[in-house]
């Protein structure tokens, strides 16, 4: 049961903002966080994404907050540069009447306006641990004076490896500091991290978030890997589409995709995190406001997105958590209108698919791709269609003038008919059908060459995962404290027979993914590494986002991981720093 803000009695300061932003009930953790945090107990929240955790710390905290001096009271870590700045920003929004000091630290960005920043004084830090850890390093953050701490996200920052960073920074603040923890998903690391530093904390418990199946339509297509877009792009011929909401995995791939929609005559725009605050509402206000129907979009950048009319949600991607996919599909099918969910997979992810479904407890039908033929014909029957339409309106007078003009002129009516059909379609030839050949078949349960092995659960896997973490056969946040990373392939794409886990199959040295560069690491299976530690690793040494790092192929001597273009130089320039369990490697271009 939702329950008024009105009813927590908070600062006037804050009554007053949350009023100016329109906030009147509150959500489930929301209702439940907010009058336990202002006690000053420790809390662990256990909640998915978009449940409104942020307002159920963050509103408590300011409440409590006192400012003064110049080193910060309160502490926030967040997995991401994305989130901390959501984070921050709903912060700022919160607390303007306050005029409460926030400062938002993260790596990709340079030292010195947050070194400034700090020495000025904050009320509070939001950032990730990586840079957190070089700001202390460095002299800089103070944390001899914080009397809260956030962990947002706990199971994501733990999947990218920042647990030691966590708890150095938490050994480093006054233990009389709260804690609040917040996840979405409790493995055992969490649970451990919770009892050492952690006192008597209170649990708040959401439900999970379960689909709506008799407002979603859910369908899957098998496709090929280097095929999704040229199969989106046919079912967006044939789907009646009047907003469409696009999953990809990376960064770069938002762009990618929605260029390449775009050049085949679906105008759409990418919503990720290199957008600043203002081109990011700009694109939110224009796809609300229809002028774009189309928005490809990260999970991360697409927190916080509410739309009632939202017609369509394309998983481009398969999400590696369960959760992520009820979470996704639950943009469509609101406010009692009828929605529809659609997810490309490639063969190998057949599996995935029935694990969605049992988590789901529903069955996703499998969809036929449309043909050129259906899509020609759907073509025609609707310019038949709008033919019709017009002409039982009778509103062209004067164009009926101009031909019988011609006509009296000697043309041929048909002939006149024939070419003002064509000229009416010359829309449709900037709309090409893109060829999209048979998939294979792909047999889950053969044996597979070298490097595949059978996996956690009965799961045949690709010998680089030595652990039950997420995608096919298991959720986020398996018990394991190796848990997958969450935006990542880590495995290899089973298209064609050139890929690994085929006889004699072979990774080329340049990444098949545009705008992203293949590098190789000089460690591979045989030293025991995981596709979290390599994350983790290139994360914190390279200062770069987790969630930015594309494919990673794991071989016995070496590892070949792919990462955006313009973070390359950024990466390469760590020589010597890189270690993984005290084991160094070298990180060079792929050859």
């Amino acid at each position: 049961m939702n329950t008024d803000f009105l009813s927590f009695n908070l600062r006037h300061e804050l009554v007053q903002a949350i009023t100016d932003l329109g906030y009147v009930e509150a959500t489930p953790i929301q209702s439940e966080m907010i009058p336990l945090m202002m006690t000053g107990v420790d809390v662990i929240g256990q909640a998915q994404t978009g449940t409104g955790k942020t307002a159920a710390f963050s509103l408590p905290i300011l409440h409590n907050l006192k400012t003064g001096n110049r080193a910060p009271k309160v502490l926030i870590m967040a997995p991401t540069r994305e989130l901390a700045l959501q984070v921050a920003e709903a912060i700022q929004n919160f607390g303007k009447e306050m005029h409460v000091r926030v400062a938002s630290v993260y790596g990709g960005a340079p030292y010195n306006r947050q070194i400034n920043e700090l020495r000025r004084g904050v009320d509070i830090v939001v950032g990730t641990p990586g840079r957190m850890i070089d700001l202390i390093d460095k002299g800089v953050l103070d944390l001899s004076e914080i009397a809260s701490v956030v962990l947002d996200e706990a199971d994501e920052m733990l999947s990218m490896g920042f647990v030691e960073d966590i708890e150095r920074i938490l050994s480093e603040t006054p233990s009389d500091r709260q804690t609040a923890l917040f996840s979405a998903t409790m493995p055992t690391p969490i649970r451990r991290l919770a009892d050492k530093y952690m006192h008597s904390p209170q649990s708040v418990t959401i439900a999970k978030e379960m689909v709506t199946v008799e407002t979603i339509e859910q369908v899957y297509y098998l496709v090929n890997e280097n095929e999704k877009s040229a199969v989106l792009s046919r079912l967006f011929e044939v789907e009646p589409i009047t907003s469409a909401l696009i999953f990809v995995r990376t960064r770069a791939g938002t762009g990618e995709l929605a260029s390449e929609l775009s050049n085949r005559g679906f105008p759409s725009e990418a919503l990720n995190g290199d957008l600043n605050q203002d081109a990011r509402e700009r694109t939110l206000n224009r796809f609300k406001g229809g002028q774009v129907k189309v928005l490809v979009a990260t999970d991360v950048a697409a927190r916080g997105l509410d739309i009632d009319d939202i017609s369509h949600v394309f998983n481009f991607d398969l999400p590696d958590d369960h959760e992520v996919y009820v979470h996704r599909i639950g943009r469509t099918g609101r406010a009692g209108r009828k929605g529809v969910a659609i997810s490309l997979a490639t063969p190998y992810e057949r599996r995935r698919i029935r694990d969605i479904e049992r988590f789901a407890r529903i069955k996703l039908r499998q969809g036929v791709v449309p043909t050129k033929e259906e899509i020609l014909s759907k073509r025609e029957n609707e310019l038949v269609n709008q033919l019709n339409v017009w002409m039982s309106r009778g509103r062209c007078k004067t164009e009926r003038t101009i031909v019988e003009r011609m006509v009296e002129n000697g043309a041929d009516p048909l002939e006149v008919a024939a070419i003002a059909l064509k000229m009416a379609r010359s829309e449709e030839k900037q709309r090409p059908i893109a060829d999209v050949n048979p998939v294979p078949e792909f047999d889950e349960n053969r044996k597979m060459g070298r490097g595949m092995r059978q996996g956690a659960g009965g799961r045949r896997d690709g010998g680089d995962r030595k652990y039950g973490g997420s995608g096919a056969g298991s959720s986020r946040g398996a018990s394991s404290p190796a848990a997958a990373p969450k935006y990542r392939e880590e495995r290899p794409h089973f298209a064609n027979k050139n890929h690994e886990g085929f006889p004699g199959a072979k990774f080329g040295g340049k990444s098949h993914e545009s705008g992203m560069v293949r590098l190789n690491i000089s460690i591979g299976r045989a030293h025991g590494i995981r596709p979290s530690d390599v994350v983790g690793a290139i994360a914190y040494h390279a200062d770069i986002p987790g969630n930015s790092i594309g494919k990673i192929f794991i071989e016995d001597q070496h590892t070949l991981v792919d990462v955006p273009e313009n973070l390359v130089e950024q990466v390469l320039s760590k020589k010597g720093k890189y270690t993984i369990r005290k084991q160094n490697f070298t990180v060079e271009k792929a050859k």
